[in-house]
């Protein structure tokens, strides 16, 4: 499972819907099975979670994972759309029936995106094949050095 930082995540935004929902780091660590260090660490800023993590917070909370990922639908990469689901790489690979391997090279917009997988994917992201392909698009074009 990748380990990079999570794109988009708000510390701000986590931060207030754990204050909406009148939950103390402690609860809040409590509901989700995660430590209290990891909540600290999150809404410091010092770390960010991992897509799996943050999906048991967000179902802690009854709120949807985009609550926490600030990130413009025009600037959405397709990992991004991966996260939003709730996704993890391997979770959605094989979903799509691919290797962990191919979905990533193709999160890295370093393969092509055939017509079949952009629906396979749309399927289990639960949006459109407009929306994969255009973010497809996005990574494939975004400025080098950046993280898709």
């Amino acid at each position: 499972m990748s380990r990079r930082i999570l794109r988009g995540f708000s510390r701000e935004a986590f931060v207030e819907q754990r204050d909406k929902a009148k939950c103390s780091r402690a609860d809040l660590a409590r509901l989700a099975d995660i430590s209290v260090g990891a909540v600290f660490a999150w809404e410091t800023g010092t770390a960010t979670p991992q897509v799996d993590t943050l999906l048991k917070v967000a179902e802690a909370l009854s709120v949807p994972i985009g609550a926490f990922i600030e990130l413009n639908e025009n600037d959405r990469y397709l990992g991004d759309l991966r996260v939003l689901a709730g996704l993890t790489q391997p979770q959605l690979a094989q979903k799509v029936g691919m290797s962990t391997t191919s979905l990533g090279t193709l999160e890295r917009g370093e393969a092509r995106l055939k017509d079949d997988v952009a629906q396979r994917l749309a399927e289990a992201l639960g949006c459109s094949v407009d929306q994969v392909e255009a973010a497809y698009q996005r990574t494939r074009q975004r400025p080098p050095g950046v993280a898709p």
